[in-house]
């Protein structure tokens, strides 16, 4: 689903430049659920706003579902994220008076949806994500989990390809961070890519690989236990003598 070649990403800073992806190589298949982590400033952020066409790239090479980005107009740009990225953030994003179904509903609105057929695949979103019964609640009558399970029933809205999550459990309790990345392999296991950003060893351990950052460049990438991985962390590809390659 996703191609990343010798990708390089570096935004102006002065007189110079801020160099801050440098060479990224990854494969993400469909349905697969990976979890990126690093140290702030390793570049986590930069590489999910690439993939998900908010941000552009310098050089290398980004193909998503075959086709190549490199050279998608603003408008091409914006269109190729409507029908492929979903997105998951660790605040929410909720409109606070409106209703979840009417949060979820909203994408919809904007593809031109009719009212009740937008309604209807709203509320069937929320059953997904096991909220049928606060259909009609506001986000402030309803607790962290809860709203962010909203969020995620939104971005599935659009019927997304790949699910781009950023520190999604990063608000909530260890017990609700676990429902949530239960949710988030049930999506998976319908043929969706999903990416999440965490900072959480446990949350990490719930996807199928981990891909580690360091300075820009990916020195780890491995299955965990859960795709039937060795429990122990290989050696970082600076030591072995090169960087991983997914």
């Amino acid at each position: 689903m996703i191609r990343l070649r010798n990708l390089h990403k570096s935004y102006p800073m002065g007189s110079g430049s801020l160099h801050v992806l440098k060479g990224i190589d990854l494969d993400l298949g469909r349905g697969e659920l990976v979890s990126i982590m690093g140290a702030s400033g390793s570049g986590k952020s930069t590489l999910m706003n690439v993939v998900g066409l908010l941000d552009r790239f310098d050089e290398g090479e980004y193909r998503l579902d075959g086709v190549d980005m490199s050279a998608l107009t603003e408008t091409q740009a914006a269109r190729y994220r409507g029908q492929f990225v979903g997105f998951v953030f660790q605040s929410f994003h909720l409109i606070p008076f409106k209703t979840a179904v009417e949060n979820v509903a909203l994408p919809l609105f904007y593809q031109g949806v009719p009212r009740r057929e937008r309604n209807r695949r709203a509320a069937e979103f929320l059953e997904q994500v096991g909220l049928s019964d606060r259909a009609h609640h506001l986000p402030k009558e309803m607790s962290g989990g809860q709203q962010q399970r909203v969020a995620i029933a939104r971005a599935l809205a659009a019927q997304p390809k790949v699910l781009l999550a950023d520190e999604p459990t990063g608000a909530l309790d260890s017990v609700t961070s676990r429902e949530v990345m239960e949710v988030l392999q049930g999506i998976q296991e319908q043929g969706v890519t999903v990416l999440i950003i965490t900072h959480e060893h446990d949350i990490a351990e719930m996807t199928d690989r981990i891909v580690h950052l360091v300075d820009g460049r990916i020195v780890e990438d491995y299955p965990t236990a859960r795709a039937g991985g060795s429990q122990a962390r290989p050696q970082p590809a600076a030591a072995a003598g090169g960087e991983a390659r997914a």
